[in-house]
């Protein structure tokens, strides 16, 4: 295939015919090419429990057969033919002669068609709110026993018994071992 991403191509047959635009993505297997603004497709995606639904606008790819690059002299479609020369293959428009320019083919943009609900709109708040009080606290960062008072410091001011409380004996008793007689497996 001769056109390449980055090509300015010009829209030979189907709806968009006389449309021009760049070429986004080359598929040389199935000789089809992406090309920007043409050949636009809506899909519609299904509300889920995580998404709201919306409406996806892409472009589909188009038969190689369909587009002609656009000559950079007369800004007419030409086929491209092939000059060697002493740095080595050039490709040539071949209407006007005029070499054909190798561009970097831009990003394919994303386009945002969904609609903002009111429920985005209080999650942003809310997310929003939430950050302003964390960069409060953050600045009055403190360890927890000392915002509770707990510590050496606050056992001292209370005059704590430093004698147990307790009464009862905690410790775990001997454990009596039951062995079985005259039992199957044993």
């Amino acid at each position: 295939m001769k056109i390449r991403t980055g090509d300015t191509v010009i829209v030979i047959a189907g709806k968009d015919k006389g449309k021009t635009g760049t070429v986004l993505r080359v598929l040389k297997t199935q000789a089809r090419l992406i090309v920007t603004g043409i050949n636009m497709r809506t899909k519609h995606v299904k509300k889920t429990h995580q998404q709201a639904g919306q409406k996806l606008v892409f472009e589909a790819s188009l038969h190689a057969s369909n587009v002609m690059i656009l000559d950079p002299k007369t800004k007419k479609a030409s086929r491209i033919g092939y000059k060697v020369t002493e740095k080595g293959k050039k490709r040539v428009a071949l209407r006007s002669g005029e070499e054909v320019v190798k561009v970097k083919a831009p990003k394919a943009a994303k386009k945002d068609t969904t609609v903002e609900t009111a429920k985005d709109k209080q999650k942003k708040k809310v997310t929003a709110e939430k950050n302003e009080q964390n960069e409060l606290t953050a600045e009055n960062k403190q360890p927890f026993w000392k915002k509770m008072k707990f510590g050496s410091a606050a056992i001292e001011a209370a005059e704590v018994d430093e004698g147990s409380r307790m009464t009862q004996d905690q410790t775990i008793p001997n454990e009596v071992k039951h062995v079985r007689s005259g039992s199957r497996g044993s």
